[in-house]
């Protein structure tokens, strides 16, 4: 026998209620599980061994709020390669990307300088990953438009979410009064201070950054 249509409607509610908070607990569990590196390169090879950083918070997991902004730090280098960004579904169930899902953005080659880059709104949580396009035989690229993916250095890797938490509003703050410098230049110690990359740094940076915004 049935249940009346009251007893229905107060299962059906019971339901939600345990359904919402897994929900809710979905993003913060993916934000102290996601394993981020907010670095990327290897130690090998003038391309695949340059700094590059995503400008994220420590745990490398960002929302990037209304201004859609990310920004990434690169280093000095005597041979500028293009930089790839990457950007993929994610799911704590799943380790690698989905290329058949990735969108790439490729930027131009660059010396050392802090770039800003706007974004379509974050929806869903997004794996971003930032590495140079490097030459056949320094990062193994055959050329082909993911083969950074595989590449022999580690590319640095983020997670973007569309729900905020108090950790990302002093780096969404930071990026939009970066954006008020583009064109011009920020002194690299401020910049490094800002995102606790000051002992990461090596040697031949300039120390006045230029603010190259896309």
């Amino acid at each position: 026998m049935g249940l009346p249509l009251l007893g229905r409607s107060l299962v059906c509610l019971a339901l939600v209620g345990m359904v919402l908070p897994l929900a809710a607990d979905a993003q913060p569990n993916l934000r102290s599980s996601f394993p981020g590196r907010r670095i990327g390169g290897g130690t090998r090879g003038e391309c695949s061994a340059r700094f590059l950083a995503n400008l994220v918070p420590a745990n490398s997991v960002y929302a990037p709020g209304g201004a859609n902004l990310i920004a990434l730090l690169e280093g000095p280098t005597g041979t500028p390669r293009p930089l790839a960004l990457s950007f993929s579904p994610y799911s704590a169930d799943s380790t690698t990307a989905s290329t058949a899902a990735t969108t790439q953005k490729l930027l131009p080659a660059s010396p050392a300088g802090l770039v800003l880059v706007t974004i379509p709104a974050i929806k869903s949580p997004t794996r971003w990953e930032s590495a140079y396009r490097c030459p056949d035989g320094d990062n193994r690229s055959g050329g082909g438009e993911l083969d950074f993916v595989q590449s022999a250095s580690p590319p640095a890797l983020s997670l973007l979410v569309g729900q905020g938490e108090p950790a990302d509003q002093p780096v969404q703050a930071l990026l939009k009064q970066f954006r008020g410098a583009c064109g011009k230049t920020l002194p690299l110690a401020e910049v490094a201070k800002a995102f606790n990359l000051s002992d990461s740094l090596g040697s031949g940076w300039p120390d006045q950054l230029p603010v190259r915004c896309l």
